[in-house]
């Protein structure tokens, strides 16, 4: 990291000397090369441009990359990004399934890890969104279909996000078609700490447990601890067995830091 703000306007001007335009953040290889063209062939010949020329006659990125190095903040930068809207969770399964019970454990863990993610984030969702679809390249009956379920209250708790999606899933599944993806969805998500209570005429209580959120609360310690996936829901399968529902993952990149078995040995 280099902070230029501590760099004399000379040692500023010398430096987007050297460096072609074609290097600056925000300057593409086209737009670079049209530069060049025009005579902007340096980082500094940009600094130059008119704002207003690099808008009228590239992109308004471009301009705010002038404008950056003028002097002028135009991208504010973000410590803390703001919680999501939605949190979604879907895989492409490895191969196709047909039976309820596969797809259920694939819904089931789908719907675990959003929880988690909404949890990490201090959310409550008040809906969840469950899909399932065939793959739109086989030649098979297609077939595609997604539930929106309400929540009661708003949730981060897993076994009744989990519950809401299996729920969902049960209602649009339909048997004898081969399937190729699923994906649990959270929708209509607030801050936990902000909760409109209800009326109580059933004797239940307005509030979420105390229980449950410390339970919740170990849930994501433990599994932070050891590794995704050391305490599931009942309905995720158990175990390290392989699941055909699984992504193939046969490109993915070795896990040299993490994991022994991924090590690269040296042989002479």
């Amino acid at each position: 990291m280099c902070d230029l703000s501590k760099a004399s306007p000379e040692e500023f001007a010398a430096l987007l000397g050297a460096t072609e335009v074609g290097d600056v953040w925000g300057v593409g290889r086209k737009i670079g090369a049209a530069l060049t063209e025009a005579g902007v062939r340096t980082a500094l010949d940009l600094s130059r441009m008119d704002p207003a020329v690099a808008k009228r006659r590239w992109s308004v990125v471009l301009e705010r990359t002038v404008r950056e190095l003028q002097g002028v903040p135009c991208i504010g930068l973000e410590d803390h990004p703001e919680p999501k809207k939605q949190i979604a969770c879907t895989r492409s399964f490895g191969h196709a399934v047909e039976a309820l019970g596969r797809i259920s454990e694939a819904v089931s863990e789908f719907a675990s890890r959003a929880a988690e993610k909404l949890r990490a984030q201090g959310g409550v969702a008040s809906e969840v969104l469950v899909f399932i679809r065939t793959s739109p390249f086989r030649k098979d009956p297609q077939y595609s279909r997604s539930m929106i379920v309400p929540m009661r209250r708003p949730s981060s708790d897993t076994s009744a996000i989990v519950g809401a999606a299996l729920l969902g899933l049960r209602a649009i599944y339909a048997p004898g078609f081969r399937l190729a993806k699923a994906g649990v969805m959270l929708l209509d998500i607030q801050p936990a700490n902000i909760e409109q209570i209800e009326l109580d005429f059933d004797g239940e209580g307005v509030a979420p447990e105390a229980g449950r959120i410390r339970l919740m609360t170990a849930l994501d310690a433990v599994n932070g601890r050891w590794g995704k996936g050391t305490i599931k829901v009942g309905s995720s399968k158990v175990g390290e067995a392989p699941r055909d529902w699984s992504m193939r993952q046969e490109r993915r990149t070795p896990a040299y830091t993490t994991e022994w078995d991924a090590m690269p040995i040296a042989r002479t």
